[in-house]
């Protein structure tokens, strides 16, 4: 495991670089895209690595959602842990295959239609673990609700980073 690339990482700029990177992309479909963050969570790990997990996800549920959807973004501290939520109002998964997408290749039938390798979930799977991070996706009702949980190192109110 790279624990040695592993520095601090302030998760809600992590997550504000990645909305704001695919913000176009959620506007060209009218989606309504949300970050909420009222804390500042560090924790350890590799920043380019997160990054690449979280653009992952919210690239999923921009391509999975239909236009004028929404997604919601949220980071709020749990009693010991961060908890990044990335919710959206798109096709779901359904719960029987909820452990098979996140192996490497695998994809729904309902998404063969729509261009990708497959490779998505099994990524962020993989960054998930390595820092010792809960991955879970839940039924939003309607759409996707993803969660992780992770370890936090310190935190820091809005108004002082």
């Amino acid at each position: 495991q790279p624990r040695e690339a592993f520095s601090e990482t302030d998760m809600g700029a992590l997550l504000h670089d990645v909305v704001e990177l695919y913000e176009p992309l959620a506007e060209e479909k009218n989606l309504t895209l949300t970050l909420q963050t009222d804390i500042n969570l560090y924790m350890q790990g590799d920043r380019d690595l997160l990054f690449q997990a979280m653009a992952n996800l919210l690239d999923n549920a921009i391509k999975y959602t239909p236009p004028q959807g929404r997604i919601e973004i949220t980071l709020d501290q749990q009693t010991d842990s961060g908890r990044i939520t990335i919710a959206d109002s798109g096709l779901g998964i359904p719960e029987t295959e909820r452990q098979q997408v996140l192996q490497r290749f695998y994809r729904l039938e309902k998404s063969r239609t729509s261009p990708g390798s497959g490779l998505g979930l099994s990524l962020v799977a993989a960054v998930t673990k390595i820092h010792g991070m809960t991955l879970r996706l839940e039924n939003n009702h309607p759409g996707l609700r993803v969660c992780c949980e992770f370890p936090i190192i310190r935190t820091t109110n809005i108004n002082e980073s």
